[in-house]
């Protein structure tokens, strides 16, 4: 069976989620960013991270991850997931398929074949992001 897909706003994810998501990304979410063309064919960026029965398309922008990062008080000054958060054991629930959450689900009804995203990783150069609303 194949993995539920969905694509969700940072704020919409559970508290449990967001935890796995701080342990996956401990250095910040702004470097881990992918850029694909949404159904009506729209750049967005987001932050791709996967549980055991679910692939998260976590919609952000590059200013957005690092606004997020900055106010969230379970990372220090530097932008780094602290020692006593990072350590902490979290587990999801075996059973948790993201029922009752309102998710935007990348299945369109057809076959897996025809369901797949294709990422790309947007750069100006090889230091600077371009910003996602560029017309690049």
């Amino acid at each position: 069976m194949a993995k539920k897909r969905v694509v969700k706003d940072y704020d919409a994810l559970s508290e449990e989620i967001v935890r796995l998501v701080k342990q996956k990304y401990p250095s910040g979410y702004a470097e881990s960013l992918v850029s694909y063309n949404d159904k009506d064919g729209k750049k967005v960026s987001a932050l791709p991270f996967e549980t055991d029965d679910t692939y998260y398309l976590i919609r952000m922008t590059i200013i957005e991850a690092k606004r997020i990062v900055k106010d969230d008080e379970d990372f220090d000054d530097e932008g780094h997931l602290k020692e006593e958060i990072a350590d902490v054991e979290v587990e999801v629930d075996d059973e948790f398929d993201g029922a009752g959450e309102d998710d935007d689900d990348l299945d369109d009804g057809q076959s897996d074949e025809d369901d797949h995203i294709i990422v790309t990783r947007r750069r100006d150069d090889e230091e600077h992001d371009v910003a996602d609303d560029s017309d690049y």
